[in-house]
């Protein structure tokens, strides 16, 4: 993996855009990033990483931290572009963490999402896009470079101070780090699944005592009475025998359950022969109850019946009159519909001749008919007198017509002669209107230009008023913070002088009998030294320390807030002051200033809007001048042709009214006069009309009458009306027969059941009482269900006592398989958790795979560390148990000038850094042949040279510069002056107020 390029914009300290060209930077092979202290040395290592995994190494990303630059303005949005080679291809990767932007419409801000987009450059030379997708673009990064972030950030950003912490740390600090690169979940998973089924099983095993143990207790109460003969087993879970015991006694509950059930049987079968004979004498004393109750409700209906026969008698000979009457019914509806129509022609004959005029009134039908046809002919005639005078008529309406318009033309020319006297003023007024809406706008653009920069002094005092607080709180800040700085230090630098004043009582605690003293060498420990009073150890001196770093990074982010509000208070009282040499303007007087010039500048913009409209104004009114006089020529034209047109329709006129006054007679119109004629014509065909129908009417009426009498005395009725009297409708005829036909069926009843032979004998005995039958037959039901369910409950309790003991059997053939499964289980969850007595080093499964991981390491280190210590030293790795502690992930260096070997810890600060050094180069050999041998032509190197010696310098820079065999470059990262001169090609990296920059040095 090759980088080419990298554009951070707004990134970290970087306010703008800055990119760094790595083809140049690595043409010499090894090159220099340096700078001053917080310039962001490392942010350009942590852009490289974000570029890549889409997060900055794991130190850095804090939560709450942003990636975005405080520099930056607030429309340039941050980004990060990598330009690399891996696997053989080009690609382009372009990320930009989630941010907030200025809304583009309204005032505030929006939260834009994170974007990411990856381009790939093809053979002809243009770049081609791939994806925008996070989880896309993380996926195939991922497959390309075949390593983890943690695993990129320790292979390819070597950070020294962490191997350093590496060398001195024990044996899980060094598992955590190795397992994280390494990726050893996968062992550890294992040894957890291991547990996990260990544990299970033994949940198993326990279940399995549990269920037999509750089995005994269920066969201890389905087993009842019977139960009470078995001793109940006193073996708890887990504890053998426990499964012989229960068996035991579920075999004496059942031999005691079967002699229940055979005494149960025997009291049964004599209760069912006591509650038989109660039934049958029971069902036979009903019985008699009922035949008794039975005949005499007989007898009671018999009189009831004899009572009613009267009334029977009478609704039968009604019915049979009601029938004969039924044969006249058709001629009396036809006499009444007859009668109806009868009185309804008279009612409209006397309606007809109502309307006739007296003389008429005894008319017949002939002469009225004679008196339609004359009327009908006459009213033919005046069909010519009709149209004169419908013509007549629009004559006078064409004439008023005439004379609406005669005067709205005369009233047009008066208006048009008085709106034509006044042109000529109304012309001069709208031309000086236009003049003064021009002079307003050329006023307003004056004072436009004036009000925008005093509106800008005016926001700059009110920002400089507001600064003035911020800046003494920020020097109350600065303060305080200076004074928790030297509060924490003096603290720090006591607790160190303490602790080194005790510092063999803390290495008299890590001595070990039998074991070499890490300072004299000796294995014998005669008096070691005991702690004393106030005894400070490592832990606290570095708590006291952390605390004295973090007063300073307060100090330092104090001083730098006081700085720049400093600098806003300045740059807003500059602006507030503008080209005035004079003393500083108040907010008062600059508000003065922007409401006077507003208010002449609304005044001026408001006269200089309206001259569109003066123009438009004038634009209508000559319109308005032209367009008048064109009416009024037209007025004076239509006027002549309208007096002629009068003079025709004059003419006409009386012609018409002569035709009209000879047709219509003393009527007052023609209209009239046939109006007239037309309702004569049809009340007359009315009259005729209801003179025939009232005859027809009175013909029908006799003719219904006589076949009404007919019909009556065939029926045998004398008159009609006795006929009519008898009449009975269909409900009261069905009525009267189910009335009839109930008597008969109640007599039948009663009939036969006067003929029942067992009725009538039973009636002779004496009363039956059943109610004393019942209480017997109750006793023995009683006593019957008892015997039954006693019966029930013994032969359920036998086959629940077998259905129990079978699964008791079950559940101990069962458990066999579980209980060895769970000992094989057990055995190997202890061997891979390192508690097992077979595993004599106590190692787990995952530090044993790390061991032989930090065994290749340390063989791969020890290859550089022996160039850089001039062949002094040896990493080795070392499975020796020390202490209590498991072993496996010891590390020693072999001093070849002493021959012995010792902790890592031991090492000086030059030493440690070398070693450490060494020990992060081998790591990133085995890790990228972990990561299935992906080349890495661009490593970093992360401070620590600074220790050194001259001589360890140039053997250690003997050693990077091997590293650039096969076209490989190493960037070192530090601020040490001496590198400067020894390596020409570098990568600059300033600060100022307005954020970091970038310089090649080449």
């Amino acid at each position: 993996m090759r980088l080419h390029r990298l554009t951070l914009t707004a990134f970290g300290p970087f306010g703008a855009t800055q990119e760094v060209d790595f083809d140049a930077l690595s043409s010499a092979g090894l090159f220099l990033l340096h700078g001053p202290t917080g310039a962001g040395k490392t942010s350009v290592l942590d852009a490289v990483c974000y570029a890549l995994y889409a997060a900055v190494p794991g130190a850095r990303q804090s939560p709450g931290a942003t990636l975005r630059s405080d520099h930056a303005p607030e429309g340039l949005s941050t980004e990060v572009q990598l330009e690399l080679t891996v696997g053989g291809r080009r690609l382009e990767v372009t990320r930009s963490p989630a941010q907030l932007r200025p809304k583009k419409r309204g005032d505030g801000f929006t939260q834009e999402k994170a974007q990411s987009r990856l381009r790939e450059r093809g053979p002809e030379g243009g770049w081609k896009a791939l994806s925008k997708s996070h989880q896309e673009i993380g996926e195939e990064l991922a497959q390309l470079i075949g390593m983890s972030r943690d695993q990129f950030c320790q292979v390819v950003l070597l950070p020294q101070g962490d191997f350093a912490r590496f060398l001195r740390a024990d044996a899980e600090a060094r598992g955590k780090l190795l397992g994280r690169l390494f990726d050893t979940r996968r062992f550890a998973a294992v040894e957890e699944r291991l547990a996990e089924l260990r544990r299970g099983a033994e949940a198993r095993v326990k279940a399995g005592d549990e269920q037999i143990l509750a089995l005994a207790q269920r066969i201890a109460q389905a087993g009842g009475p019977a139960a009470t003969e078995a001793a109940p087993p006193t073996v708890r879970p887990g504890e053998p025998g426990l499964a012989e015991a229960v068996l035991e006694r579920a075999a004496l509950t059942r031999s005691a359950a079967r002699e229940h059930l055979a005494i149960a049987a025997t009291v049964l079968a004599g209760a069912e022969d006591r509650q038989l004979a109660a039934r049958r004498s029971l069902e036979a004393e009903r019985e008699r109850d009922r035949l008794q109750q039975r005949y005499a409700e007989t007898l009671r209906r018999a009189e009831a019946l004899e009572e009613r026969r009267p009334e029977h008698d009478a609704c039968q000979e009604r019915l049979e009159r009601a029938r004969k009457a039924d044969r006249v019914a058709p001629a009396l509806e036809l006499r009444e519909e007859a009668e109806r129509a009868y009185r309804a022609a008279s009612d409209g004959l006397d309606r007809a001749r109502a309307l006739l005029p007296p003389e008429l009134a005894g008319a017949g039908s002939d002469q009225l008919a004679g008196l339609e046809r004359r009327f009908q002919q006459e009213l033919y005639a005046l069909d010519a007198a009709r149209e004169a005078e419908e013509r007549s008529a629009r004559i006078a309406e064409e004439r008023v017509r005439l004379n609406r318009e005669a005067r709205a033309d005369e009233e047009l020319i008066r208006d048009t002669d008085a709106w034509l006297a006044d042109w000529d003023t109304t012309r001069t007024a709208l031309k000086a209107r236009i003049d003064a809406a021009q002079e307003a706008a050329t006023r307003a653009e004056q004072l436009a230009g004036q009000l925008a920069p005093a509106r800008r002094r005016l926001d700059a005092a009110r920002r400089r008023d507001a600064l003035a607080t911020d800046v003494q709180q920020a020097e109350k800040r600065f303060a305080a913070a200076r004074e928790q700085e030297l509060d924490a230090r003096t603290f720090s630098l006591d607790l160190r002088e303490r602790r080194l004043r005790g510092i063999a009582a803390e290495l008299a605690a890590e001595l070990v009998a039998g074991e070499p003293c890490a300072v004299c060498g000796s294995a014998e420990h005669p008096a070691p030294a005991g702690p004393g009073d106030g005894q400070v150890d490592r832990a606290a001196e570095e708590k006291a320390l952390a605390v004295q770093r973090s007063a300073e990074e307060a100090r330092a982010r104090a001083e730098q807030e006081r700085g720049l509000v400093r600098e806003r208070y300045a740059t807003a009282e500059t602006e507030a002051r503008g080209d005035d040499a004079s003393a500083p303007p108040t907010v008062a007087e600059l508000g003065t200033l922007v409401d006077r010039l507003a208010d002449e500048h609304t005044e001026a913009h408001r006269l200089a809007a309206g001259t569109h409209a003066a123009r438009e104004a004038l634009t209508v009114a000559e319109r308005e001048h032209a367009g008048r006089l064109e009416q009024r020529q037209e007025a004076h034209g239509r006027i002549s042709a309208r007096t002629a047109a009068r003079e025709a329709l004059d003419r006409d006129q009386v012609r018409l009214a002569e035709q009209i006054a000879a047709a219509r007679g003393e009527s007052a119109s023609v209209a009239a006069r046939a109006g007239e004629l037309t309702r004569r014509v049809a009340l007359l065909a009315d009259a005729a009309e209801a003179v025939r129908a009232e005859q027809d009417a009175d013909r029908r009426r006799k003719e219904a009458d006589d076949r009404l009498s007919d019909a009556a005395f065939k029926a045998g009725f004398d008159t009609p009306r006795a006929a009519a009297a008898t009449l009975l409708g269909a409900a009261a005829q069905r009525d009267l027969q189910h009335r009839i036909d109930a008597w008969q069926a109640e007599a039948a009843a009663v009939a036969d059941r006067r003929a029942e032979r067992d009725a009538r004998e039973a009636a002779e005995l004496p009363p039956a009482r059943p109610e004393r039958a019942e209480s017997v037959h109750a006793t023995a039901e009683w006593l019957l269900r008892e015997a039954a369910s006693g019966l029930v409950t013994a032969r359920d309790r036998c086959a629940e006592l077998d259905r129990l003991s079978r699964r008791v059997v079950e559940e101990v053939r069962r458990l066999g398989p579980v209980r060895e499964e769970y000992e094989r289980v057990a055995r190997l969850a202890g061997l891979t958790a390192g508690t097992s007595a077979d595993n004599e080093r106590r190692m787990r499964l995952e530090s044993y795979v790390l061991a032989a991981r930090l065994e290749q390491v340390a063989a791969a280190a020890t290859a550089r560390l022996q160039r850089m210590s001039s062949g002094r030293y040896t990493l080795v790795h070392s499975d020796a148990r020390t202490g209590g502690r498991r072993a496996g992930l010891g590390l020693h260096v072999v001093d070849a000038w002493t021959g012995s070997e010792r902790d890592t810890a031991t090492l000086s600060g030059g030493e440690t850094f070398f070693a450490s050094l060494a020990l992060a180069l081998g790591l990133a050999d085995v890790v990228t042949e972990e990561a299935g041998g992906v080349r890495l032509d661009t490593l970093f190197i992360d401070e620590g040279f600074g220790s050194l010696d001259d001589q360890t310098l140039d053997e250690v820079l003997d050693v990077l510069d091997s590293l650039r065999e096969r076209d490989r470059s190493v960037g070192i990262v530090s601020h040490v002056a001496d590198l400067r001169r020894r390596i020409p090609a570098r990568l600059e990296v300033a600060k100022d107020r307005h954020g970091s920059t970038v310089h090649h040095r080449l």
